[in-house]
């Protein structure tokens, strides 16, 4: 395996311009841009982070419908930023496997998609502004941090997706951040009245929010053992995902010097690798199951099922079939999420 650098953006590969001609106003064109069916991987984390703080106060439907929003434009943007620097450094060319790309096709120029990048960015910004007031300052600080590894996903002096650092910027963003910040969320206000300003003054970790509420920083060690196990469940998943999106990548990303995970393991033990996420996912759910009981161990089960069905597959499929794979991998995430939301949710009910 050779040891390239990431191409350069000074030294990039434009799009075809034979492919098509750009037409960057066409509403169903950047709706394509926006991947749709990969925003279940935005939105799951969301629904479940909300729903666990149901287990500590009442879900308030404003702040949740705001994670949603500032999830999805950054996972958007996160989308047009790939979609633009791959084109750029001639990763999406005409011999990959995957779907169309709107830039790399000539739907959309290069220009257009990065000013679209900035726009949604910005509004993602905002809404994070907004967050704040019901999280603190942490949430701000998580947003900003997302936003600036969403460009950094594809773009800049250490692309991640291009030093094989893509699917740890999955995992942590699109599960423990996502899942986990949503909860806080929630949940913050109330774990304010347990830890009181003056107790947490003491040990130099006291802050205050902008919504008046004391909330200590350290406080997020103190937030349920099962909340870190469903996140990292919901973000294996998720770099289940982004792992067979790569394995069908891995010739044409060799050639661009795009050196991800799955270029780095080489075909047979990316599909291990897949299937140990999907293991692990389950482990998370079978635990925390064994610790709450109930409908827990529904999730547990479509995630232990739908995982083995996944890899007993996946092992096999090469080609244009690994796109199929792929829609399954975002399809039981969508599935085992909105499973656990509907557990976490009635076990709120009886417990509150």
């Amino acid at each position: 395996m050779s040891g390239d650098s990431p191409t350069s953006i000074t030294n990039v590969v434009p799009p075809d311009p034979g492919l098509r001609t750009p037409d960057s106003g066409r509403l169903s064109t950047w709706l394509l841009a926006t991947r749709p069916k990969t925003l279940a991987a935005g939105a799951v984390p969301v629904l479940v982070g909300t729903a666990l703080g149901a287990t500590l106060v009442p879900i308030n439907w404003l702040a949740a419908l705001g994670c949603l929003i500032g999830a999805l434009l950054i996972q958007i943007g996160c989308n047009f930023a790939n979609d633009a620097f791959d084109a750029l450094k001639g990763a999406d060319s005409a011999a990959r496997i995957g779907p169309q790309r709107a830039v790399a096709s000539g739907l959309i120029s290069p220009r257009a998609m990065l000013i679209a990048t900035g726009i949604v960015l910005a509004l993602a910004f905002i809404v994070g502004l907004w967050l704040a007031s019901f999280g603190g300052w942490i949430i701000l600080v998580l947003g900003v941090i997302s936003l600036v590894c969403a460009v950094a996903y594809t773009a800049g002096p250490f692309p991640l997706a291009y030093v094989g650092l893509g699917d740890l910027f999955v995992f942590l963003f699109f599960g423990l951040v996502a899942v986990i910040g949503s909860g806080w969320v929630q949940a913050a206000p109330a774990l304010a009245a347990l830890l009181p300003f003056d107790q947490l003054g003491a040990k130099g970790f006291a802050i205050a929010n902008w919504s008046q509420q004391q909330i200590g920083l350290h406080a997020w060690s103190d937030l349920p053992r099962t909340w870190w196990l469903v996140a990292s469940a919901v973000g294996l998943q998720a770099t289940g995902i982004i792992a067979v999106n790569n394995l069908r990548d891995i010739a044409t990303d060799v050639t661009v010097g795009k050196r991800t995970l799955a270029v780095r393991l080489g075909d047979r033990l990316t599909r291990v690798y897949t299937c140990l996420l999907h293991l692990a996912a389950t482990v998370c759910l079978v635990v925390v199951a064994l610790k709450t009981g109930g409908w827990l161990w529904l999730p547990a089960v479509v995630a232990g099922v739908g995982g083995l069905l996944l890899c007993s597959g996946l092992v096999r499929a090469t080609g244009p079939a690994l796109n199929g794979y792929l829609a399954r991998s975002a399809a039981l995430e969508l599935i085992t999420g909105l499973c656990l939301t509907a557990a976490l949710i009635i076990a709120a009910r009886n417990a509150l």
